[in-house]
């Protein structure tokens, strides 16, 4: 067959290729760095879930890598520094402009500490580089320095000494030329993207905390290097920011019920001021709801009821109960039929006659805050990153990442769930609602049935998201706690065995021998929880990062990692402050559960990412053929 039959499909592919590799030695030079890379171990991969606006703890586990650092840092000088030397550069990395400020104001910070420094962190950063590509390496290096820290880095004796006395002429520069600090905080930079290669947030970054903003915010400054799996409070933001009414009333219900005006005024630029006027002059003072939570609850509760009559599919006619409201006796009818007394009869907004309708003066302040929110510019900014850097679910070097659920039966099945004029289960299904919501904020107002489906995914008892039936008038109006129970979807029981994880790998074409990584639930030590389920197969790492969850959960959070010598769970104790940390050193405590160590190392070649490079490599070598059998012509 004629060679340019054979490349006639791929020859445009190929002429595009050639314009990157023109000619044979650049395709050969590829080829030998492509190789060379699939021999290197892989990279640290750093899972966290369910930060839920706790900016500091956030912080300090991004900043020691869930304690990864401070073993690397043990490794390297564990010879030849003390424990607290060891534990004062820890700082140092973790909190560059801090720990040096307060040097400063010490008077502590000599040429003799600065050396020092400079010394031991160029130590641990060329110890971190040699497990990449010096191409690779570069790319991580802060700008501003890139060519200086590039050489130290890549220093070693010679004959002479002639590399070593370069390399110490470079750092008496540095000292000489006042640069100093800003070297020190590039070199801690470096360390801590050498340290972890990709972070994976398994959702919920938003509500109960007070720092999402500034969490989004330094989100942004990692671009690339980390993915997002949408948790049902994030989906909750989005479909907000995208101008669904009943989820911007629920952001608000959720962080003034924690106290978080910040985010809602200062963050985003959202006025609450006519919501607070309404509220005051409308409900009643002096009861344990508040006028503000009142006024609230109640726009909440017609706007959903509105979006469930449109869609009886859902099966959620369960939460229409302000029809259900006795005001004469003081009771609501619940859907099992019990009457219960309410903690409170002010509804003055309520018609018994049209119970879900909005009154003039809710309209226009619900109208009002859809406006704010669609056109808040940092929120946008914000919500573009969870969907450029975001899905519903990943499959990641044969790990499952999701947030919540894969909806199922009592049986074991995957639920079907009418989407429209069709019904999905599995991961069909989650395809699906990743579709559904891209499509939400892609056309917004203009189209409210997506709109609707991300108030579903919010709370809706069959969201892979949520997966939870949320009981939020009950636990507003009733105090008999027996009526909060919220039922959790099968899924939630069925993944303790290890067959039904199993099913669900292989749904989403990943081999039975890896892992389902899930967030969502707080795993509750207290009670003798575990993280590590079915035998392995499921890894739940929603510890507890946010501070209400802290006497439930015993600790402050699970984070995972996954280096090329195996997976380890870390168990972090409570993080007490930026302040302690820089004072007295003092680190988050873990304990690391090694529970799926390998026998030989995992490679870049064992990766998707080894995978991806040994498909460029056979492209170039049909480039290569090309070239040599004249199909292209080679190009100086």
């Amino acid at each position: 067959m004629p060679v340019s039959d054979v490349y006639g499909r791929d020859l445009k592919y190929l002429q595009l290729l050639s314009h990157q590799f023109p000619n044979e030695q650049s395709v050969f030079t590829e080829i030998i760095n492509l190789q060379a890379i699939l021999n290197l171990p892989k990279g640290t991969e750093h899972f966290m879930s369910d930060v839920h606006g706790e900016y500091e703890a956030f912080m300090h586990i991004l900043n020691n890598c869930s304690g990864v650092i401070r073993e690397h840092v043990d490794n390297i000088l564990g010879e030849s520094l003390s424990a607290d030397e060891r534990d004062d550069l820890c700082t140092l990395i973790y909190y560059p402009h801090e720990k040096l400020r307060m040097q400063r104001n010490a008077r502590a910070d000599s040429p003799t500490w600065y050396r020092s420094m400079l010394g031991q962190l160029i130590t641990v950063a060329r110890a971190l580089s040699s497990r990449y590509t010096r191409s690779k390496v570069r790319k991580a290096i802060p700008h501003d320095f890139s060519y200086i820290i590039d050489e130290l880095l890549h220093t070693h004796p010679d004959e002479n000494d002639y590399r070593v006395r370069y390399h110490d002429r470079i750092v008496a520069s540095i000292l000489e030329t006042a640069a100093t600090e800003e070297f020190i905080i590039s070199l801690a930079s470096l360390i801590k993207r050498l340290a972890v290669d990709h972070l994976h947030l398994v959702g919920d970054i938003y509500d109960r905390g007070g720092g999402s903003a500034q969490i989004m915010d330094r989100l942004l400054e990692r671009r690339g290097r980390l993915d997002i799996q949408w948790g049902n409070h994030d989906i909750l933001w989005m479909g907000a920011a995208a101008g669904e009414p009943a989820c911007i009333i629920s952001v608000l219900r959720n962080n003034l019920r924690y106290n978080n005006f910040g985010i809602l005024e200062n963050d985003y630029g959202i006025s609450l001021r006519e919501l607070v006027s309404f509220a005051d002059r409308t409900y009643r003072g002096g009861e344990r709801i508040t006028p503000l939570i009142k006024a609230i609850n109640v726009l909440l509760f017609k706007l959903e009821g509105q979006i469930i009559a449109r869609h009886p599919e859902w099966d959620m006619e369960e939460r229409l109960l302000l029809d259900k409201i006795d005001l004469e006796s003081g009771t609501v009818r619940l859907g099992d039929g019990k009457i219960w007394p309410l903690v409170t009869t002010d509804f003055p907004t309520v018609n018994p006659e049209d119970p879900y309708a909005l009154t003039h003066a809710e309209t226009r302040i619900v109208d009002k805050l859809v406006e704010e929110f669609c056109d808040s510019k940092h929120l946008k900014t914000h919500v573009d990153f969870l969907y450029s850097h975001g899905s519903m679910y990943l499959a990641y070097n044969e790990n499952l990442l999701f947030h919540g659920c894969v909806p199922m039966n009592e049986d074991g099945t995957f639920t079907s769930v009418r989407c429209g004029d069709a019904y999905y289960s599995g991961k069909a299904y989650l395809d699906f609602c990743d579709e559904i919501a891209r499509r939400a904020w892609r056309e917004g107002t203009d189209d409210p049935e997506a709109l609707d489906w991300m108030w579903y995914l919010w709370i809706g008892y069959k969201s892979p998201a949520s997966g939870r039936l949320v009981k939020t008038f009950e636990r507003s109006y009733i105090e008999d706690r027996s009526t909060w129970v919220e039922p959790m979807d099968p899924y939630f029981c069925i993944t303790k065995d290890e067959a039904a994880c199993t099913r669900i790998l292989q749904e989403f074409n990943i081999a039975p021998t890896g892992h389902i990584i899930n967030g969502h639930t707080p795993v509750k030590t207290v009670q003798g929880e575990s993280p590590i389920r079915a035998n392995g197969r499921l890894l739940v790492i929603d510890g507890g990062f946010c501070r209400s969850y802290h006497p439930k959960t015993g600790i402050a959070g699970y984070t995972l990692i996954y280096s090329s010598r195996g997976m380890r769970l870390k168990a972090h104790e409570a993080f007490k402050s930026v302040h302690d940390a820089l004072t007295r050193n003092l680190d988050i405590k873990s304990e690391t559960d090694f529970f799926a160590p390998v026998t030989s190392r995992i490679m870049v070649g064992d990766t998707d990412n080894g995978e991806e490079i040994r498909g460029q490599i056979q492209d170039l070598r049909r480039l290569l053929d090309a070239y040599r059998t004249g199909l292209l012509a080679e190009r100086k």
